[in-house]
């Protein structure tokens, strides 16, 4: 996320400077297609083939561009810092001044921050590709979260600090974009081969349709599932940018645990008012003073 924030501001320093990036950006649309959508529907296509064809060829890819992700926040970090260690500290003091102190915008942006987050979810999908799942799974997750917070904030001192405009900007202004497509290419590999697995599972117990639940025999791969995942995700591309992409998924995604509890306290609230109005009785006085002299054992007791 960070990456990309980055990349776009050092494409608009150099527009300033009157230099046409369109081709970069690819800002312009191809019938209802925009180029972008044509790259990244392209770049699926590639990932399908990659996890259709061998399970150990997209867990290498997903090492490798991790690897890569790894290396560009190593760069941007200790080279910030080492640019404040000098005496360039002055973003950093007003690196949040001009923020919007909207109420309404902070749920906005719970959702891009959830989303950087929602990796580790990713991994309860392929429990079964793992190797001793009860060690490595819980061990993955504690390991990861913390990694990623910190990688988080060393990639904020680094953009806050003034060594990226003046090293990277100047010198090596390729280097940022190419991890940024890096980091893309491997977070889509992840999801496609997590939620390749996940409907797959799910049509083996048959919440989807069964042929989800198919493997090719040879290979040993989801084929069907990795390919109606893959068909989502390019129907997802074609109407939006990536903050709409994210605002849609996490709004999708946090709604249902809104919705079942209350449809639940609605039904419990129907069915315990309703008897009282219609037809009251004492049984229902002592069943709430049964109910209410356990409640203060259990509150002593947690």
């Amino acid at each position: 996320m960070y990456l990309q924030i980055y990349a776009k501001d050092k494409y608009k320093l150099e527009d300033d400077d009157g230099s046409d990036h369109s081709a970069v950006r690819l800002e312009k649309s191809v019938g209802l297609v925009s180029g972008t959508a044509m790259i990244v529907g392209t770049m699926i296509v590639i990932l399908v083939v990659i996890n259709c064809s061998s399970t150990k060829l997209a867990t290498w890819i997903q090492t490798i561009c991790t690897a890569g992700k790894l290396l560009a926040i190593a760069v941007i970090s200790f080279g910030g810092i080492y640019t404040m260690a000098t005496g360039s500290t002055e973003y950093i003091a007003t690196g949040f001044e001009g923020t919007p102190s909207d109420f309404s915008l902070i749920a906005i942006a719970f959702y891009n921050g959830l989303w950087a987050f929602d990796g580790w979810n990713n991994l309860n999908f392929v429990t079964e590709e793992l190797k001793n799942p009860k060690r490595n799974l819980p061990l993955s997750i504690i390991i990861g979260i913390p990694l990623t917070t910190v990688c988080y904030i060393l990639v904020n001192v680094g953009y806050f600090s003034t060594w990226g405009d003046y090293v990277l900007g100047r010198y090596m202004s390729w280097i940022i974009p190419v991890f940024v497509i890096i980091s893309c290419f491997g977070s889509a590999n992840g999801c496609l081969f997590a939620t390749g697995r996940l409907c797959f599972v799910a049509a083996r117990e048959g919440h989807f349709p069964k042929v989800l639940s198919y493997i090719q025999v040879n290979r040993h791969t989801p084929f069907p599932s990795v390919i109606f995942t893959a068909l989502i995700g390019m129907i997802l591309i074609i109407p939006g940018d990536l903050s709409t992409l994210i605002d849609f998924f996490s709004f999708s995604a946090w709604i249902v645990p809104i919705v079942i509890p209350i449809i639940v306290f609605l039904v419990s609230l129907y069915l315990t008012i309703s008897p009282i109005i219609q037809s009251p009785r004492m049984q229902f006085f002592y069943a709430f003073l049964f109910i209410l002299s356990g409640f203060h054992i259990f509150i002593f007791e947690i």
